[in-house]
């Protein structure tokens, strides 16, 4: 049984992080901050029980790194997902799962398997905002600020601004996670239970690209 199964077995309430960088452009400061140890302790201190990381294949190096320098961890729920323990916080990475992704988002998101509501972590692209927003997990958005068109940072800012997600940096995402929690009980829901413009979620995430950003044509 691995670790997250027994404590899921124990009965002991859990709380995950999820941080996805994309299946596309590679992130490494953002893979480098949230494997610092202050952001760790950061999660230690919000009540934080897992930090579960998707890391692409550019990344896969620094994550297999940050589990050898502190301890392997045996089996983490497969062959193809590594992990360890520091400060109390199951460490678990994978590059990246054929299914997708909407399964970690929703365990994010909590009420499940013991789970409370966490927090996903996202580069600022679109599809994975997308996936966050479906589930309805509270979001931090990344920009990936190396990119030549940085259509992220623009996205991040409008959705910040519509107070639908808060914008972390990779030199201080400790603050980017006591900020979440701090506003946790007044998020403003990307799925509103009565919707008043018709919209789907998809679509509605659209229309921002759309009317705020003019990416879509």
């Amino acid at each position: 049984m691995n670790t997250a199964e027994e404590l899921t077995a124990s009965g002991k309430t859990r709380k995950l992080c999820f941080v996805t960088i994309g299946a596309t452009a590679g992130f490494q400061s953002l893979i480098k901050a949230i494997l610092d140890i202050k952001f760790i302790c950061a999660l230690h201190d919000t009540g934080y029980t897992e930090l579960r990381v998707q890391y692409g294949k550019e990344e896969s190096s620094i994550f297999d790194d940050f589990v050898r320098t502190n301890g392997e961890g045996g089996d983490s729920g497969g062959d193809s997902v590594r992990g360890t323990l520091v400060e109390g916080i199951l460490v678990t990475g994978f590059d990246f799962k054929l299914e997708g992704l909407a399964a970690d988002m929703r365990d994010a998101k909590g009420g499940i398997d013991e789970l409370v509501e966490g927090v996903v972590i996202s580069h600022a692209g679109t599809g994975s905002i997308l996936e966050a927003f479906r589930a309805n997990s509270p979001l931090i958005v990344v920009p990936n600020v190396t990119l030549l068109d940085n259509h992220q940072q623009e996205l991040a800012d409008e959705l910040a601004r519509q107070k639908y997600v808060i914008v972390g940096k990779t030199e201080n995402l400790p603050a980017a996670i006591f900020e979440i929690e701090e506003q946790r009980s007044r998020r403003k829901p990307w799925l509103p239970v009565n919707s008043q413009d018709g919209l789907t979620p998809s679509k509605r995430f659209f229309a921002v690209l759309d009317e705020q950003m003019g990416f879509v044509d």
